[in-house]
């Protein structure tokens, strides 16, 4: 395992650096466009913007790859996102905000789908599920670490701008400097929403649903606590504690979710959800203990509902089929954190900030019916029969890349066998050493 490990050890650390710069300019961006006094509905476009770019270079930036090799699309893409930073700093605009924050989802899809890539290249099939863990362990913590970088300076200047710099930079380094063979060439997305309809109804509806409150959430939450009157330092720890307690009930409600129908924990967990935003919506609590018990509450129910979904479905399809559905899921929880922050910011403008939470109990409220209808119509699948849940946090951007490293996916050897290029030329270069 040590001999399998060391080989993507630049690579993970390299993917810290990036996650951690995300991390502190997805929550950084909010904050300051509040203190600066721009509208909640352009505040909610950032979130819109960056979730569009995001989805879209899922779909192109294959072709990027392709064109000029794994190495100088990365750091195109890295340095992209690195000036961008830099410019968003300079340049105090909110329709700048939203034009370069959709660059920047593009980049990050990029620069994701590359280490990814080059991960599952380095993988096999013993080693890929320990892999696959610790890049989502580091996805999670690079966010939660660059939100909690909030508290230790002043997000009204320059100074967070240039750190999410600096950090982009230096995420580049590692990855420049791995001897690592070049992977294969990356794999074009296709998205078939029939298909993913007929394999699952419950999963395609819940994860739109579910994509609709997280985007709402993670782009309005920083939002929210301030105009409700929260320090940027509880507003920090506000996010990354929703991030955490989604976390931590992944693995229990998963554990259940094994033996019963998933459908039915789906609708527990959406209607806790929905529970908690409404105590939230309606109650208005301004004490700081409450709002964030609430909130490590709704976070729990919230962020655990994706990879139940996405076992739900996988329920269904063949271990052949595995990485095509859950790739099609992923992007449709996507699409609908483009819808979130694109609703939510007009709610917020006309209702208040407590509005948020609207959104996000209206989303789980339907979850919780669909699930319950469903379950009346279709049977599910014996236990004996399921594949055992994994966790998948929904909380850290990934891409179908990503899927190949999961242990449920077919192996390696065969998916490798399916994927060398019919171009000798590439063949050829992705043998060179980085």
């Amino acid at each position: 395992m040590r001999k399998n490990l060391l080989p993507v050890t630049a690579l993970l650390l390299g993917t810290l650096f990036l996650f951690l710069g995300n991390g502190l300019q997805s929550l950084l961006l909010p904050v300051r466009g509040t203190a600066e006094g721009y509208p909640t509905t352009i505040l909610g476009l950032l979130g819109t913007s960056w979730a569009s770019g995001f989805v879209l270079g899922c779909f192109f930036a294959p072709n990027v790859v392709k064109r000029i090799g794994h190495v100088r699309a990365f750091s195109v893409f890295t340095a992209l996102i690195a000036i961008i930073s830099l410019l968003t700093g300079i340049m105090i605009d909110p329709i700048w905000w939203v034009a370069l924050r959709a660059v920047t989802g593009f980049a990050t899809a990029g620069t994701s789908m590359i280490i990814e890539s080059w991960l599952n290249e380095r993988a096999t099939n013993e080693s890929r599920g320990v892999i696959f863990s610790l890049y989502i362990a580091i996805t999670l913590f690079g966010v939660v670490g660059g939100q909690m970088m909030i508290p230790f300076g002043e997000t009204t200047t320059t100074f967070f701008f240039m750190i999410c710099g600096i950090l982009y930079c230096v995420a580049m380094l590692p990855t420049l400097l791995s001897k690592a063979a070049t992977p294969q060439p990356l794999k074009q997305v296709r998205l078939d929403l029939r298909g993913l309809y007929r394999n699952s109804p419950v999963s395609f509806l819940g994860i739109l649903l579910v994509g609709i409150a997280n985007g709402a959430f993670g782009t309005l939450g920083a939002v929210f606590g301030r105009q409700a009157g929260l320090s940027d330092s509880t507003v920090a720890t506000m996010m990354s504690v929703a991030i955490f307690s989604g976390a931590v009930m992944q693995l229990p409600a998963g554990r259940i979710s094994d033996r019963v129908d998933r459908r039915y924990v789906l609708a527990v967990l959406a209607g806790v959800g929905a529970l908690a935003g409404l105590l939230i919506f309606l109650v208005e609590p301004n004490q700081v203990w409450i709002v964030l018990t609430l909130i490590a509450v709704y976070g729990a129910a919230a962020n655990a509902l994706y990879p139940i979904a996405v076992s739900h479905a996988n329920d269904f399809a063949t271990p052949e089929e595995f990485v095509k559905v859950s790739g099609g899921l992923l992007l449709l929880y996507g699409i609908g954190t483009i819808i979130g922050p694109t609703i939510g910011g007009p709610v917020m403008t006309a209702t208040g900030p407590y509005g948020l939470f609207m959104i996000t109990a209206c989303a789980h409220i339907l979850i919780t019916a669909y699930a319950m209808v469903r379950s009346r119509r279709r049977a599910p699948v014996p236990v004996a029969e399921r594949d055992a849940f994994t966790p998948v946090n929904a909380g850290t951007p990934t891409t179908p890349e990503s899927l190949q490293l999961s242990p449920r996916a077919a192996p390696l050897d065969e998916l490798r066998d399916e994927d060398v290029s019919d171009n000798p030329e590439e063949e050829e270069r992705s043998n060179e050493p980085v």
